[in-house]
């Protein structure tokens, strides 16, 4: 076989594999959209539309939307392959055809040769007229040979024919599977065009009744400002600490240290840090951009600072981090080495772990358990603990925070691209 037909039918091989893999991580994942939007569907239905607040069915509706499209995107590319896949088995049926057509045709004139010369007699005569008995030996192998290149052209005709009805028996089910993909795709996309007339319908609503809604924000932001606070109050007391502990061992180490000296280590807002600590708190700082995400797969759905919300856009809310909505069950994961400082228990069913990095610390809360314990040393991409899922909205949500010390930043600059 030539270097390049070789080459041709390695790669239509490969793409091949390829694709069926692709394929099946496709499904899954559709599998698994389909799950959610049957998940979400239960939680409208499950609860009482007197007790619901309108803000709450507007984000489970917008939930709902997004696994919609996100279904609608999947079987797309399910479509994409399908279509590659079937446009190379019609490339192999076209092969294939011109193939037998030539070796069908050989074939013919091999089998009306033979006719001619099908006689015993002119057989023997054609052996016995040799000159020589060299000249007879070779004869009879040329008819031994001519034989069996007749029935391996049979035989090749029968395999590729035989290839040829099996490639066209999956082109034919290939063309099933695809009218079944654009049927899918169109009663999604009416499906997602009644949610869509659904979510106006309630942020109608939502315009008759601003005040009322605006006041369930500003309790949840009231909320969320108490756990600013808490973690506020934790890091403070962990400068508070870092600090003494660098104070007792400046006086160990030069016991000429100063009373003055210190009280004022350990009276500073910020972490007098040890070189120890200090190697660590550049070696996080060096990593800005670059740190893995606290989650392995999900996407940030409320930016840091103040913006407005992302359902009511005539509200401004504030965020001290970021909220990152990822799968049910997910784990958080530590963005770095160090050390577990605190675990808080905000609620019965939250909880957030503090992770300290020299005079950085990543906050990860809205956790239903924890993995870890304080004064543990995690690594990077450690697994922390579960995020919890909301029962009203039925997402899965973690909220992360870095500060310096007691100050916040921006925490998406310093994730990598994911």
């Amino acid at each position: 076989m030539p270097k390049y037909l070789f080459i041709l039918v390695f790669l239509i091989c490969s793409a091949s594999a390829w694709s069926q893999t692709a394929q099946e991580k496709l499904e899954q994942r559709k599998e698994q959209i389909q799950k959610e939007i049957r998940a979400q569907e239960a939680l409208l239905r499950s609860q009482d539309k007197k007790q619901k607040s309108i803000l709450t069915e507007i984000i489970q509706q917008r939930e709902k939307i997004r696994l919609r499209e996100s279904l609608i995107r999947t079987t797309e590319k399910q479509a994409k392959i399908l279509k590659d896949e079937m446009y190379t088995n019609q490339l192999k049926v076209n092969q294939l055809n011109r193939e037998l057509k030539v070796l069908k045709a050989d074939y013919a004139k091999l089998i009306i040769k033979s006719y001619k010369s099908r006689s015993e007699q002119s057989r023997a005569m054609f052996l016995l007229s040799s000159e020589t008995f060299l000249q007879a030996y070779k004869r009879a192998q040329y008819m031994k040979q001519y034989a069996s290149f007749r029935k391996s052209q049979g035989e090749e005709i029968k395999v590729k024919s035989d290839k040829l009805v099996s490639l066209n028996t999956k082109l034919d089910a290939q063309k099933v599977e695809k009218q079944k993909l654009l049927v899918e795709q169109e009663k999604e996309r009416i499906a997602l065009q009644k949610e869509k007339v659904e979510q106006e319908k309630l942020s109608a609503a939502i315009q008759k009744d601003k005040k009322k809604i605006g006041q369930e924000i500003k309790k949840k932001q009231q909320e969320s400002k108490d756990i600013d606070r808490k973690i506020d109050r934790i890091i403070k007391e962990a400068i508070a600490e870092a600090n003494r502990k660098a104070a007792a061992a400046m006086k160990k180490a030069n016991p000429k240290t100063t009373v003055a000296e210190t009280r004022a280590i350990e009276k500073s807002e910020k972490i007098v840090l040890t070189p120890e600590a200090k190697i660590i708190s550049d070696s996080f700082k060096a990593n800005k951009g670059r740190l893995p995400w606290p989650v392995a797969t999900g996407e940030i759905t409320q930016r840091y600072g103040d913006q407005p919300h992302p359902e009511l856009k005539f509200l401004t809310v504030h965020s001290s981090g970021i909220e990152i909505t990822t799968s049910t069950g997910a784990q958080a994961r530590a963005v770095f080495g160090g050390e577990v400082f605190s675990i808080q228990y905000i609620s019965p069913v939250q909880k957030s772990v503090i992770i300290q990095h020299g005079d950085f610390f990543s906050v990860y809360h809205n956790l239903s358990s924890v993995n870890v314990v304080k004064g543990e040393k995690v690594s990077i991409k450690q697994n922390i603990g579960t995020i919890r899922t909301s029962s009203e909205t039925g997402k899965t949500v973690l909220k992360f925070l870095i500060t310096q010390n007691s100050g916040y930043t921006n925490p998406q600059p310093w994730l990598s691209a994911n």
